[in-house]
């Protein structure tokens, strides 16, 4: 990976950005906003997670945030596998044009 992409410092604030696969325009239904929400609050209490800034846009989603308790790719790593997989299992149980 490349040294550009890398959090040197956790503890200071940091921009990200999450996307989904292809820029499909997911994040539209309330139901799937509301799995980011859960994940983020998740990391927030459990992970050291602080977060500063967010907005959801219907494709990706933009962050600022810091992490005091651990480093910064780990716990983004981790909410970007546990979300991915929220989001798959929603798709597969409800009807979903994007599900392809």
């Amino acid at each position: 990976m490349s040294e550009k992409y890398k959090v040197i410092d956790s503890t200071v604030p940091t921009f990200i950005t999450i996307t989904v696969v292809d820029w499909v325009d997911l994040l539209v239904r309330p139901n799937y906003c509301s799995i980011l929400d859960e994940s983020l609050n998740y990391c927030i209490k459990e992970k050291g997670l602080s977060v500063h800034a967010y907005v959801y846009m219907t494709s990706h989603i933009h962050l600022i945030v810091t992490a005091f308790d651990g480093e910064l790719q780990n716990v983004i790593r981790d909410f970007k596998k546990f979300t991915s997989k929220k989001l798959v299992q929603a798709i597969k149980e409800h009807p979903e044009s994007r599900r392809e």
